[in-house]
């Protein structure tokens, strides 16, 4: 048996699928690669190991997992034993604009405290940042608190974050109170996933206000909000993130009066040194960016 073979099949095994499989090998491979030689080691041992649709285990797969499991799931630990204990890697889930923004900063002083330390940065949305933290792919996540977090994730709120809409540089509005006194908005609005809390939250303000603005394009991150907001497009409905700044040919106005968003980590289990060290970073740097 070709023991890359086996690695593959550990992998799609405790994941439960090829492309499940394929998101947290920790090195680059396809599905169909994986899938080719997963066929190259049943073919070698004349069976069949799972079922594709739906996935399940044979009997022969559940029996060759139970045998390879302690070996493949055992190398994190020995690789530290190794090392002496120490632990070097950390893999951190976070929006763009806080991996652009913010990371740079705390991992700089992560560095000072853990000279050797591997750091794998994931940019996702919040949805995808608590499915990773679950399925650990992701050691901690940066990411909006809203709503109820699913069992078993934990949270450490942060910092608030306010909203803000975002203009052309040279548009004559100068406060969202003109806005919200316009008998009728003719401007475009652009904001993120409409099915998502901030919108429901900002749309509920609004209502309160007696405003009727509904978005006309529905984009999937902060930075294509703002790229059309600087092409004309319409006024964009954004997070003023840590750190973040207005993007080039903008300007952003605060939604006085509207909740703030906080920000904070996720992650599931007890926090490893590393990990916990990097929370009390987060926070050192958070109270930095408050407001004073």
């Amino acid at each position: 048996m070709n023991i890359h073979h086996l690695e593959l099949f550990y992998y799609v095994a405790r994941h439960g699928g090829v492309s499940a499989a394929a998101r947290r090998i920790p090195y680059g491979i396809q599905q169909p690669a994986i899938s080719a030689q997963i066929i190259r080691l049943e073919d070698g041992l004349a069976t069949t190991l799972f079922h594709r649709r739906p996935f399940k285990l044979t009997k022969a797969g559940e029996d060759l997992y139970r045998f390879i499991e302690p070996f493949f799931g055992g190398l994190d630990g020995i690789a530290k034993q190794l090392r002496g204990g120490s632990e070097v890697s950390i893999r951190i889930g976070a929006p763009e604009t806080i991996l652009r923004e913010y990371l740079p900063r705390l991992l700089k002083a992560m560095r000072k405290r853990a000279p050797e330390l591997n750091i794998t940065l994931v940019g996702a949305g919040p949805a995808q940042i608590e499915v990773g933290v679950l399925t650990h792919e992701i050691d901690v996540g940066i990411s909006p608190l809203l709503g109820k977090r699913a069992e078993g994730v934990k949270q450490k709120e942060l910092i608030h974050v306010p909203l803000a809409l975002v203009l052309p540089k040279n548009h004559p509005v100068t406060s969202a109170e003109k806005l919200w006194q316009q008998d009728r908005i003719v401007e475009p609005l652009i904001a993120g996933r409409t099915d998502g809390a901030i919108h429901r939250l900002f749309q509920a303000e609004l209502q309160k206000r007696k405003v009727e603005w509904f978005p006309s394009l529905e984009l999937t991150s902060q930075e294509l909000i703002a790229r059309y907001v600087a092409e004309g497009f319409g006024i964009g409905l954004m997070l003023v993130e840590p750190g973040a700044v207005p993007p080039s040919g903008t300007k952003l106005l605060p939604l006085d009066g509207f909740p703030t968003i906080p920000y904070g980590l996720l992650w599931t289990g007890t926090l490893s040194p590393l990990q916990r060290a990097f929370c009390e970073e987060a926070q050192t740097l958070a109270t930095a960016f408050a407001p004073k």
